[in-house]
Parts: structure tokens; C-alpha cells; sequence
């Protein structure tokens, strides 16, 4: 808890608003998408989606992976507590509406559903198409329900662990490569990571996913100041040559890979 307060003072000491943004990509996102106060007709799943879970008293038994919780002691959770505690806030999960929004993303891939609230947040644009991985059998379980209840079709649920659901899709691409096909289809406009905050399953999430990036992709870490080793992760990341912009706005570190962008760091306050 100490380590957190400390990284966010510091985050809050270098951090800027719109004020000053010398690049118009991002001024843009900033002005139009981050600070957007816009009352879409989305929200209304989004929050009813929540909403829902936060009323669930059923327990489930969660088996965690990666660095655990450090909210919950025991694996048996009412399914009200994780959505609260371990469930992204309502604020969150709009700004991720507005980011799958406003980057008009088709094609997505998320690493941890956990209960499905971040997956509904990107999937209330009905354009985009979801596929989701959870290793976690009753976590995953109860976002079937969830999805199935709030007719999100275009959102594809993977009980697996990440490694397995990595590399698969890494297969793919190879096999594409080398047949010397289109990668269209397995190509994501956005990936959003939530799970596993340990350094190195984060780099290799990232260095394995890399090949299904393009110009226009964007990658969202989770909770990139958890701890010093993710800050870590995150830094080498960012010291990544495909990697030309990135925004660290403390919960979250978005990267972009646009090749006509000058490399740039930003510290920005949501």
C-alpha cells in the first residue's frame, strides 16, 4: 500500500492535462475521448451489467493466477465482493467505451474476463468483436451468464489459461506468415491485459501478442504501478522499438504503435 501512495504522488508530480500536449494524436484523444463527458445510451448496459453483479451474493470458489488478490484471503468470494473490488469501476469501464469508441475498434482481445464487466465496456459498441480469455472456471462461468443475459454476441468467451489462448493465436500467425496469407483475421485494433501483474508474464504476454499488432493498435495494461516489478515491465515496454507513443494515465498504461509518430512519453491525468 505504501509502494502505491508513493507511485502515485509521484504519477500526480510529472502528470499534465490537455495543457501542453505537443502532439495532436494525442491532444485529440485527450480533449475529445479521455475527457468526453457525454452521456452515451451504452453506459446504461454497462452500468445495469455491474449493477447486476453488485447485487449477486452467490460464492463462487476463484482460482488465481499471477500475483493474486490482495484484497480477498480466502478462494471462496461472493460474486458482489470481486465485482467491487477486483471488477473495474464504473468510471473505467466507460472511459474503455469511449477508447473502443472513439479508436472505432473491430477486432479485440482481452487477457482476464474475471466477472465480464471491462469485456461489456468494449463490447457495448456492437461493431467490435471480443474475444475474451479466463482460466478461472466459475469466474468464467458466471460472465457466460452474464453475456448470454445482456444478448452480447459479439463478444467470444476462452476458458483457458493465457499462455494456451497466447499460443494459439501465435501458432496462427506463424502459420500465416509462412503460407504467406492475409493476417487480417487475427490481427487486434486493441488488447486490453488484466491479469497476471507479475513482471515477467507481462513481458512475455506482450513480446508473444506483438505479431498481432498493427500501425493503428492499441495495447492497454492494467494496473501498471501494482508493484516495482510492473513498473519495471512497464518501462521496458515502453523502451520497446515498435513502440512509438505510450500514456500512462496511473491505473492504466496505453501503448500505440504509430509509425509516422515522433516517440513520445506521456503522464496523463483521467
Amino acid at each position: 500500500m505504501y509502494f502505491q501512495l508513493k507511485s502515485y504522488l509521484t504519477f500526480l508530480f510529472r502528470s499534465q492535462n490537455q495543457h501542453g500536449l505537443h502532439s495532436p494524436f494525442v491532444y485529440d484523444l485527450v480533449t475529445k475521448c479521455f475527457y468526453d463527458r457525454s452521456d452515451y445510451k451504452d453506459y446504461k448496459l454497462i452500468k445495469n451489467y455491474r449493477n447486476d453483479l453488485l447485487s449477486n451474493k452467490d460464492q463462487i470458489e476463484v482460482k488465481d493466477f499471477g500475483a493474486g488478490s490482495r484484497v480477498f484471503k480466502s478462494n471462496l468470494r461472493p460474486v458482489f465482493s470481486i465485482a467491487k473490488n477486483a471488477g473495474i469501476t464504473l468510471h473505467r469501464a466507460k472511459l474503455l467505451y469511449r477508447i473502443t469508441n472513439y479508436l472505432n475498434i473491430k477486432n479485440a482481445l482481452e487477457l482476464g474476463t474475471s466477472l465480464g464487466i471491462a469485456s461489456s465496456a468494449i463490447a457495448s459498441n456492437r461493431t467490435t468483436q471480443l474475444i475474451t480469455v479466463e482460466g478461472c472456471e466459475e469466474t468464467a462461468r458466471i460472465a457466460r451468464q452474464q453475456i448470454k443475459k445482456y444478448d452480447l454476441n459479439n463478444i467470444q468467451l476462452i476458458k483457458a489459461q493465457f499462455e494456451t489462448a497466447i499460443s494459439q493465436l501465435s501458432s496462427n500467425i506463424e502459420q500465416q506468415t509462412t503460407n504467406n496469407k492475409p493476417q487480417t483475421s487475427e490481427k487486434f485494433d486493441l488488447i486490453y491485459f488484466d491479469g497476471n501483474h507479475q513482471k515477467q508474464a507481462t513481458l512475455d504476454y506482450f513480446s508473444k501478442l506483438l505479431p498481432t499488432a498493427h500501425n493503428n493498435s492499441v495495447f492497454i495494461f492494467d494496473d501498471i504501478h501494482w508493484s516495482p516489478e510492473m513498473e519495471e515491465a512497464w518501462e521496458e515496454i515502453k523502451s520497446n522499438p515498435k513502440v512509438q507513443v505510450t500514456i500512462d494515465n496511473f491505473q492504466w498504461g496505453l501503448v500505440f504503435f504509430r509509425k509516422e509518430q515522433a516517440k513520445q512519453h506521456f503522464t496523463i491525468r483521467v
